[in-house]
C-alpha cells in the first residue's frame, strides 16, 4: 500500500475527512481497490462519488480453468465498487457493510479490461442501493449486479 495518497482527480469526489481517514489505515487512494482483494484482482477505480463509481479490472489473472473470466472476480469488481459508493453516500463517521450482492452473468471475457459502472438506485439514512454492470472492451454486457449496503455508525 502506498503511503501518500493522490491528489484527486476531477473524477473523484472525495470529502478530505475521508481521504484522511483512509490515509491513516494505509489505503491507496489511486487504487480505492477494496483491500488486499481487490489489489490482487487489480480493481483501479476511475471515477468516485456517490452517485457513481467506475472501475476496471483485469480478465487475466483472473480467469477460471477454461480461461473465461471468472464470475467470483466479476462479483468482486460490483462489490468494491458499489461499497465505495455506499461508503462516500454514508460520510464521515459511518461506513458500509454488503448486506445482499447478486449477479447474473450474461456472456464471458477472455482478454482485455473488463468495466463496472456503479449507479445508486437508493441512498437512505441506513441502507444503500447500486446497480453495478460490467462490460467488456467492447461495450458488451458480462454482468448485471445489485448490492444493497447497511449504513452504520463507527
Amino acid at each position: 500500500m502506498s503511503e501518500r495518497p493522490p491528489e484527486p482527480g476531477p473524477a473523484f469526489k472525495i470529502p478530505q475527512d475521508v481521504i484522511d481517514h483512509f490515509t491513516k489505515l494505509g489505503v491507496d487512494l489511486s487504487t480505492f481497490s477494496g483491500g488486499h482483494l481487490g489489489e490482487r484482482l487489480g480493481i483501479r477505480v476511475v471515477e468516485a462519488s456517490p452517485d457513481r463509481v467506475v472501475g476496471t479490472m483485469p480478465v487475466e489473472g483472473n480467469q477460471q480453468p477454461y480461461g473465461l473470466l471468472h464470475g467470483g472476480a466479476s462479483a468482486a469488481l460490483a462489490e468494491t465498487l458499489g461499497s465505495v459508493g455506499a461508503m462516500l453516500h454514508a460520510g464521515p463517521g459511518r461506513y458500509a457493510v454488503g448486506v445482499d450482492l447478486n449477479a447474473t452473468h450474461h456472456r464471458s471475457a477472455t482478454s482485455g479490461l473488463v468495466t463496472g459502472v456503479a449507479t445508486a438506485v437508493f441512498k437512505g439514512r441506513t441502507a444503500a442501493t447500486y446497480e453495478i454492470a460490467v462490460t467488456d472492451d467492447q461495450g458488451r454486457r458480462i454482468t448485471s449486479c445489485r448490492l444493497t449496503c447497511m449504513l452504520r455508525d463507527t
